[in-house]
């Protein structure tokens, strides 16, 4: 296997249909909430994509930024970064007004204890986005937490199936749905919906946590024996794509991979590069949050990074001591508390 980092970078770079269509997104892009997991590498790959197809763009990226660090590595990427606490009125509106916006803020660990917080970030703060930008493009962030557990045998919950979110978290990710669908219409801005169900990166996700439980010999839970996954890049493309795609009412759409995975199907497949058996504790539920994402890969195609590509170079950066980020998905969670 080639070296980890020069593969990654392979891995990363812009597909020639985000090139194209980065050419045909008019205006600057604000990443709003840009420190989270998947904000530094979006802005990145826009500025990449914006270069590959010899294009000027503003990429600026918003946060409170507490760490300095993430600030600088940003900003050495060619991305504008601007200190901002979206909670604070004050500054939120002194954000320049630019014509394409991605909402990632919001909050989620922490939830229980934390309620008001949550429903802050998740419920209250996007009607005051939606009002700020009311004439950009949004992309609003959002979560498959917010639709029903459904059969494994069932393809997945569509956009037509109506939520049914289950705990404080996933009803809050609802609340920042239905705000910004009601100034999508108030303001006939141009919003879409992302569903996103589950990004999946070298160093954090579902399948990382996977690979570590049968490397270090801890049972694998299988109530939840499903799950859908995508790799964060082909995920970060869509969102960037997904400009072009917003709608005025909302367009929602769900976001991840083709395959619904078993959970012990991928186990085992780790347990075969790991030279180690799997332990497994409890029985199938028979159902699990799961999203249908046809209606994204007719957009869009499907996702160009395989799962057995993910697998191969997820258990390779655990054999090599690869950093991780040590953000679980509680992709397991059935009780909604987070």
């Amino acid at each position: 296997m080639k070296d980890l980092k020069t593969l990654e970078q392979e891995m990363l770079v812009p597909s020639e249909a985000l090139i194209r269509d980065i050419a045909k997104i008019e205006g600057d892009i604000l990443l709003l909430g840009i420190g989270g997991k998947m904000g530094p590498s979006m802005g990145k790959l826009a500025v990449q994509a914006c270069k590959a197809a010899g294009i000027e763009k503003r990429i600026i990226g918003a946060s409170r930024f507490s760490d300095q660090k993430a600030k600088k590595a940003l900003e050495e990427d060619g991305i504008e970064t601007i200190v901002c606490d979206l909670l604070d009125d004050e500054k939120l509106q002194s954000l320049p007004d630019v014509k394409n916006v991605i909402y990632l803020a919001g909050n989620k660990f922490g939830t229980t204890g934390n309620e008001g917080f949550t429903w802050a970030m998740n419920a209250y703060l996007p009607g005051r986005v939606a009002e700020k930008f009311k004439n950009s493009n949004i992309v609003v962030f959002s979560s498959g937490n917010v639709l029903p557990f459904v059969p494994v045998t069932s393809g997945g919950a569509s956009e037509e199936t109506a939520p049914d979110p289950i705990g404080e978290y996933a009803q809050s990710c609802l609340g920042r749905e239905r705000v910004f669908e009601y100034f999508a219409k108030k303001n006939q801005t141009k919003t879409l919906i992302y569903r996103l169900n589950y990004a999946v990166d070298f160093r954090y996700g579902v399948l990382m946590e996977i690979a570590k439980s049968v490397m270090s010999g801890n049972p694998i839970d299988l109530r939840t024996s499903n799950v859908n996954v995508i790799w964060q890049n082909d995920a970060n493309e869509i969102a960037l794509r997904s400009l072009l795609h917003c709608e005025s009412p909302a367009k929602i759409l769900n976001v991840t991979g083709p395959e619904i995975l078993s959970i012990q199907w991928v186990a085992e497949r780790f347990g075969e590069l790991f030279d180690k058996a799997p332990q497994f504790i409890h029985e199938p539920t028979g159902t699990a949050l799961l999203n249908n994402a046809s209606e994204c890969h007719r957009i869009f195609g499907y996702p160009k990074v395989s799962v057995r590509e993910i697998i191969d170079i997820t258990a390779a950066w655990i054999l090599q001591g690869g950093e991780e980020f040590g953000k679980s998905t509680h992709f397991q969670e059935r009780g909604g508390k987070f």
